[in-house]
C-alpha cells in the first residue's frame, strides 16, 4: 500500500463527540487503503490512554500534547500579526518537524487534512495530492459567535471570522479538493469562496448502526416515573451550552407545568460552569461524563436538539434516530440531515413550537416516528459509502464535481 499523511487537530479516539466520530471513521477507512502516518494533538489527559489503539491502525504516529489554556494565550499573538487565532492555537514546532521528516523519509505524495487549522502543516508540499476535510465552515461559526456576544468578545470573534475565512479560501484554492459535512455547508463555502467552487464537495457523516441500536440491553439510568428529555453532547462547547440554557429556561418550565414528571437530562463531558448552574433549576439534571450515552438515549421519552447556532450535521441527532427515538430539533440542528419533519423527527423553530412539540409527544408517543428514523439512518448514513469518494479524490488528484 502507498503512504499517506493524515493531519488531525484532535486525537481521533474515542469517537465520543462530533469531530472525533468523523475523524476516527476517516482514519479507519483510509487505513484499509493506505499506510497511514498520523499527526495529531491530544488536548485531554484522559485521551493518552487511547494512543496504543491508534498506533495499531497506523504505520507511524505523532501525538503532540496541547494544553488548551496555554494555547489560548499563545493564540492571542495572532491579533498583532493579523492572523487567524486558530492557526496559532494549533502551531507546534515538534509536530512540524515530525511531519517534515516523515514526508521526506516515506516519500509521501498524498495528504489528508482534517480541519482547516491543520492545513498549515501541508503547505510545504504543493506537489502532493492534498484533500482537506474542512467539516464545517468554521469562519461562519465565529461570525455567528460575534453576533451573539458582547464587546470585547464580539470584536475578537469578528477578527477570527475574517482571518479564518481568508485562510480557508487560500487553503481551498491551493489544494486538490475541499470537502464539507453536508451540501448546505458546501454551498455556503462556494458562495464565500467562488474561486474554489469546482474543487468543493461534501461527504456526510455516518452512524455505526450496530453500536447505536435500539435492540441493546440497556439498564435505565432514570428514576421510576420520570419522563426524560435528553440532550447529549460535549458540554464545554458554546453552541451546546447556549442550546441547553435556552431550553432549560425558555421551554422546560412550560413543559413541566403540564408534565411534572418531565426531567431535562444534560448528558455530556466537561460541563461548563453555566451548565452546572442549570442543575439548580427544577427538573434539570447535569450528568457530566458518562461511560455510555446509549442507556440515556434508549430510555428517553424524547431526545431534544434545540441548537440555535450550528454548523454541519449533528451526530447527536443521527445517533438518537439510529436508536429509534423521537427527536425534536431546531431548524439549525436539522440542517444537512435528510429527514422529513413529522415522519422521521419533529421540527420546532421557536420556544412555543418546542413546548407544543414536546408536550404533544409526551402525551401521544408515536413509535412510528422512531421506526422511520431508524430506517432512514440505515438507508442513508453508512460510513463506507460516504468515505469512498475521499479515496477516489486521492487517486484522481483533480477537482471534485459540485455534486460530489
Amino acid at each position: 500500500m502507498d503512504n499517506l499523511l493524515l493531519l488531525v487537530h484532535r486525537i481521533p479516539y474515542p469517537p465520543n463527540k462530533g469531530d472525533k466520530i468523523r475523524s476516527y471513521h476517516l482514519l479507519k477507512h483510509l487505513a484499509e487503503h493506505y499506510r497511514v502516518h498520523l499527526a495529531t494533538f491530544v488536548d485531554d489527559e484522559d485521551d493518552w490512554q487511547h494512543v496504543p489503539r491508534l498506533e495499531a491502525l497506523t504505520a507511524s504516529a505523532h501525538f503532540a500534547p496541547l494544553h488548551p489554556k496555554q494555547a489560548r494565550v499563545r493564540s492571542l499573538g495572532a491579533l498583532l500579526g493579523n492572523r487567524s487565532l486558530s492557526l496559532d492555537y494549533y502551531r507546534d514546532a515538534g509536530l512540524r518537524r515530525w511531519v517534515d521528516g516523515t514526508v521526506q523519509r516515506e516519500g509521501i505524495s498524498r495528504i489528508v487534512v482534517f480541519s482547516s487549522a491543520m492545513a498549515q502543516y501541508a503547505e510545504a508540499y504543493p506537489d502532493a495530492t492534498r484533500v482537506v476535510d474542512f467539516v464545517d465552515v468554521d469562519s461562519d461559526k465565529w461570525r455567528q459567535y460575534a453576533e451573539k456576544k458582547s464587546w470585547p468578545m464580539s470584536m475578537l470573534y469578528a477578527h477570527e471570522a475574517r482571518q479564518l475565512l481568508a485562510y480557508e479560501r487560500r487553503v481551498a484554492r491551493e489544494c486538490d479538493a475541499a470537502l464539507f459535512v453536508s451540501e448546505p455547508e458546501a454551498d455556503l463555502f462556494r458562495k464565500l469562496a467562488p474561486e474554489s467552487a469546482a474543487r468543493t464537495g461534501h461527504f456526510s457523516n455516518g452512524v455505526d448502526t450496530v453500536y447505536f441500536s435500539p435492540q441493546g440491553d440497556y439498564a435505565t439510568p432514570y428514576a421510576q416515573g420520570e419522563q426524560a428529555l435528553v440532550f447529549t453532547g460535549a458540554m464545554d462547547y458554546w453552541p451546546n451550552i447556549d442550546a441547553v440554557t435556552w431550553f432549560a429556561e425558555e421551554v422546560l418550565p412550560a413543559v413541566r407545568a403540564r408534565h411534572p414528571q418531565a426531567v431535562f437530562y444534560i448528558v455530556g463531558a466537561r460541563p461548563a460552569s453555566e451548565v452546572q448552574q442549570l442543575a439548580g433549576l427544577p427538573g434539570v439534571v447535569v450528568t457530566g461524563t458518562v461511560p455510555d450515552v446509549r442507556p440515556y438515549v434508549a430510555h428517553a421519552a424524547l431526545c431534544v436538539a434545540p441548537l440555535r447556532i450550528a454548523r454541519g450535521i449533528q451526530n447527536k441527532v443521527l445517533e438518537a434516530m439510529a436508536m429509534a427515538r423521537t427527536v425534536v430539533v431546531s431548524p439549525q440542528a436539522l440542517e444537512g440531515i435528510q429527514a422529513e419533519p413529522g415522519r422521521e423527527l419533529l421540527l420546532a423553530a421557536d420556544a412555543h413550537a418546542f413546548i407544543d412539540a414536546v408536550n404533544g409527544a409526551l402525551e401521544r408517543p408515536e413509535a412510528a416516528i422512531g421506526a422511520a428514523a431508524r430506517a432512514t439512518v440505515e438507508h442513508l448514513y453508512g460510513w463506507n459509502s460516504h468515505l469512498a469518494q475521499v479515496c477516489a479524490l486521492l487517486e484522481a488528484g483533480r477537482p471534485v464535481r459540485k455534486e460530489a
